[in-house]
């Protein structure tokens, strides 16, 4: 089944949408044989890259934002996409062309890939407890949009976040504390918060868990004269989200 993309792209951006919607088809066709076995067509089974080299070098980074926004709705929905992963392996053995690089908590909760309806060779994922930047996050980051084309850089928070309950209860333990300083900015910012500013506070919660997305994405572009530059550009976009436990939703800041 084809996509439809309520957006309006040039015509190279739109081809780029429909080549990889191809790749990854919403209503894979399945014949229950039993109750307990399923039988999949061969032609439904992806084994193929989500970008080779030319295709991510015409990937527009709004172009990219649709396919993300997109593949969350499939994944919201429960639509199953099969991939053959022993030949994508081998597949991706000789280059990556990722689309875009996700900064993202290392929650268990919150499978980046799965998120995004994504598998081997789709996405630069980058992992760091209250997705915060720091040099090494920026260096990552830098590699996967300057040397290795991303066109989008998302900064993806979420919610009943154990880094964020532990910056706002002012928790210190080892390298938890240096990591949760990164924080405190955030919280100090919210001040003039109206309500009770603890981590028993869901409406607290919220506020420094949004906060703290766009602190980071302004810190990305302080600390990283690159990627502020290629942004300027429009080479890419640096951009926030909020993952939902409940339902899986992923809300574009």
């Amino acid at each position: 089944m084809k996509k439809r993309f309520a957006i309006s792209l040039n015509l190279i951006a739109l081809m780029v949408i429909l080549t990889l919607s191809f790749s990854c088809r919403e209503n894979t066709t399945y014949k229950a044989k039993t109750a307990d076995s399923l039988v999949v067509k061969k032609e439904d089974v992806i084994v193929d890259h989500f970008l080779d080299k030319e295709l991510q070098a015409k990937l527009t980074p709004d172009a990219m934002i649709s396919i993300l926004k997109t593949r969350n709705q499939e994944y919201t929905a429960g639509n199953l996409t099969i991939r053959n992963t022993s030949e994508r392996i081998r597949k991706a053995s000789t280059g990556q062309y990722p689309g875009a690089v996700i900064l993202s908590c290392i929650d268990s909760r919150v499978p980046v890939e799965d998120v995004f309806h994504s598998g081997i060779g789709d996405l630069f994922v980058a992992r760091v407890a209250g997705n915060i930047a720091d040099v090494d996050i920026l260096g990552s980051l830098e590699y996967a949009c300057k040397k290795s084309g991303a066109k989008v850089i998302v900064v993806l928070g979420h919610e009943d976040c154990g880094a964020i309950k532990s910056a706002v209860d002012n928790v210190k333990s080892g390298n938890i504390t240096a990591l949760l300083s990164k924080i405190r900015p955030t919280i100090d910012s919210l001040k003039n918060f109206q309500g009770e500013k603890s981590s028993k506070n869901p409406k607290y919660l919220e506020a420094v868990t949004r906060q703290n997305i766009i602190n980071t994405i302004e810190n990305i572009r302080k600390q990283s004269p690159t990627l502020k530059e290629m942004e300027s550009k429009g080479e890419i976009k640096i951009i926030g989200a909020e993952y939902h436990m409940e339902t899986g939703k992923v809300d574009f800041l």
